[in-house]
């Protein structure tokens, strides 16, 4: 697990420095190693955190035996012992990067095809004067670039872009807008004007004597999702069974001390029970909880840590605890986020536990269908004569409902009546939405709002909803939305805060493809993560599966109004000043908070402070 770096010039001539400083800002990721590699017209930078063969023969930028190719790597290829005998190589080190920077000296970009992992990967040609980046599958890494008039540079962080000095840290608008519907940006955009991310399951291949870039799919989920297994439903969990076995044995793989997380749910049981069954060593279970007895999970994953004679850690924190690291998780927000610090505190205390790499449960919920929008989505295609009706009709239901039940839910139901016609992808984006559209046209200084970026992309992948495919459908939508750019990246961006590797077993694309592939019948979640449940009955356990939902959720509404309140309306008051923002509208938004609105929650106004903060640190 690592930091990567790179810039591509013919013009600047200085790129040590630039090169430098953007590995001084990947500090954190990195702290074992550091490595440049430079040439009149490319500079490579990386910080190494050894998980796999932990010597100084790991050490990057790696260059290629024939001397052609120079790569650097950030994450994990699992499957790199099976592939290292595959190619003839004069191997110098144990590593998992020696088995990739192989494979491209004999395949080229083709063999990321073979990967099976999570990866940032980027390979200099020095025949072919090319930069080739390549992402995983799930986007479980990240990878972001800027191309301008100066050149081309990449890195594993928004902030080491900008340290280059090449990248303007001006906002694009847009992103804003999108930030404040859905507490996130879609891929491939950022906040930032200037920056991308590389698509999940893309190649982009950046030509320096042409300065042109082009992009290749390797990987798309829609696909898979069309894909149509015919297995019984004996066989299909025995399949779910092997697979998920297989892909935890893959992630268990480390030259360092690693453990697990454990909540007491569902998915975090799955994986320490899987853990168990294919590991000859005592497992480490982590359960942090930041509340009292009555609404903590720590009896549910003592249970499962008592099942399967883990060594577990319990960690108690109180509230006021979480309030006071507060500033430190918002301060290694990469790129802002309306989720992550409870991310960052429990990586922290893992880290500081002694562990290096951990397992988590990430991934289950879109997967095996654990949401609540899996069924409501069922329900709403099978409503779509709704939107048969005249608009006047639906406009006024919808008009009659919010009256009767002001809140946010009405708010989103208005919005799909409201819908010209049905969209699967605008009723799936509404779900995830936070400010809705009425609300942000009188935040913000705009006569027209951009369209929604989510919806558009989901539309550009152009999968076709039918009878039997609802549910893969949604999966897919999660995973390319809310999943990738709200959850994995704070993963990231949190975890490796603490230089903490998180592993996601339930995200191996093997796994994704075959559940993608089976019918609704097969897989609808008609009790909690159904089929999930029925694969792996030993691991399992009635107490676990049927446990009631917990009540608690962190004070955020007390502690805006009390001990945040002036931490907030600083920022609040801050960003209404900001050309984008009517500050009329956004100070109403904050009154309406602190009065008790229902229709503006504490998840409607924290994404304000975040982005003002995130503001701050860009210098601005």
């Amino acid at each position: 697990m690592c930091g990567i770096n790179g810039i591509v010039s013919k013009t600047i001539k200085d790129k040590e420095s630039g090169i430098k400083a953007m590995n001084r800002r990947l500090s954190h990721r990195g702290p074992d190693d550091e490595g440049v590699w430079q040439d009149d017209e490319v500079a490579l930078g990386h910080r190494r955190l050894s998980i796999i063969d932990l010597s100084d023969a790991g050490h990057q930028p790696m260059e290629s035996a024939c001397g052609r190719y120079v790569m650097v790597f950030n994450g994990e290829v699992y499957n790199f012992r099976e592939l290292r005998s595959r190619f003839d190589y004069p191997y110098q080190s144990h590593t998992d990067s020696e088995v990739v920077l192989a494979a491209w000296s004999k395949m080229g970009r083709k063999c990321v095809e073979l990967f099976n992992g999570m990866f940032a990967i980027a390979v200099w040609d020095k025949k072919e004067q090319t930069l080739s980046l390549v992402r995983d599958r799930m986007g479980i890494k990240p990878v972001y670039w800027s191309h301008n008039e100066r050149g081309f540079c990449f890195s594993s962080e928004v902030r080491a872009l900008l340290a280059s000095g090449l990248v303007s840290k001006k906002l694009k608008r847009d992103s804003v807008v999108d930030f404040l519907r859905y507490q996130t940006v879609q891929t491939p955009d950022t906040i930032l004007d200037e920056v991308k991310m590389l698509n999940p399951g893309t190649v982009l291949c950046y030509h320096l004597r042409d300065n042109q870039i082009t992009e290749d799919t390797y990987w798309n989920p829609f696909e898979k999702a069309q894909k149509k297994s015919s297995d019984s439903y004996e066989e299909v969990k025995k399949q779910v069974r092997r697979l998920f076995m297989e892909s935890v044995e893959r992630r268990l793989v480390a030259d360092v001390p690693f453990g697990a997380f454990l909540s007491g749910g569902i998915d975090s049981s799955a994986v320490v029970g899987a853990m168990t069954k294919v590991s000859n060593n005592r497992i480490d279970t982590f359960n942090i909880t930041f509340w009292e007895d009555e609404f903590s999970e720590a009896p549910y994953a003592r249970y499962i840590a008592k099942m399967h004679n883990t060594n577990h850690h319990e960690i108690h924190l109180k509230p006021d605890d979480f309030l006071h690291f507060l500033p430190d998780a918002l301060s290694a927000m990469d790129h802002p986020s309306g989720d992550g610090p409870n991310t960052w505190v429990v990586s922290k205390m893992t880290k500081e536990a002694g562990i290096t790499m951990a397992l988590s449960g990430l991934g289950g919920d879109e997967v095996f269908g654990g949401y609540a929008i899996f069924n409501r989505m069922m329900a709403l295609e099978k409503k779509k004569w709704l939107w048969k009706l005249p608009y006047s009709l639906r406009r006024l239901a919808a008009q009659s409902f919010a009256a009767l039940k002001p809140g946010i839910a009405s708010l989103k139901v208005k919005q799909l009546l409201e819908m010209n016609n049905y969209s699967f992808e605008e009723a799936f984006a509404t779900s995830r939405q936070a400010l809705m559209d009425p609300q942000l046209m009188g935040m913000l200084n705009l006569e027209k709002l951009p369209l929604h970026n989510p919806v558009e992309w989901l539309k550009q992948q152009n999968m076709s909803v039918e009878a039997d495919n609802v549910l893969s459908r949604v999966s897919v939508a999660e995973m390319t939305t809310y999943m990738q750019n709200v959850l994995l990246r704070d993963s990231d961006q949190m975890s490796m805060a603490h230089a903490l590797e998180v592993r996601v077993p339930f995200l191996d694309h093997e796994l994704a493809e075959y559940v993608l592939s089976l019918p609704d019948e097969i897989k609808r979640p008609v009790s909690p993560k159904k089929l999930l449940v029925d694969s792996m009955p030993d691991l399992l356990p009635d107490y676990i599966v049927n446990r009631p939902k917990m009540g608690f959720v962190f004070p955020w509404r007390d502690w805006l109004k009390g001990e945040m309140h002036s931490y907030a309306d600083d920022r609040i008051c801050s960003l209404a000043q900001r050309e984008l923002f009517n500050e009329k509208g956004v100070l109403d938004i904050w009154s309406r908070f602190l009065k008790g609105d229902a229709s503006v929650t504490f998840s409607r106004v924290w994404p304000l402070v975040v982005l003002e903060e995130w503001i701050r640190g860009l210098g601005e």
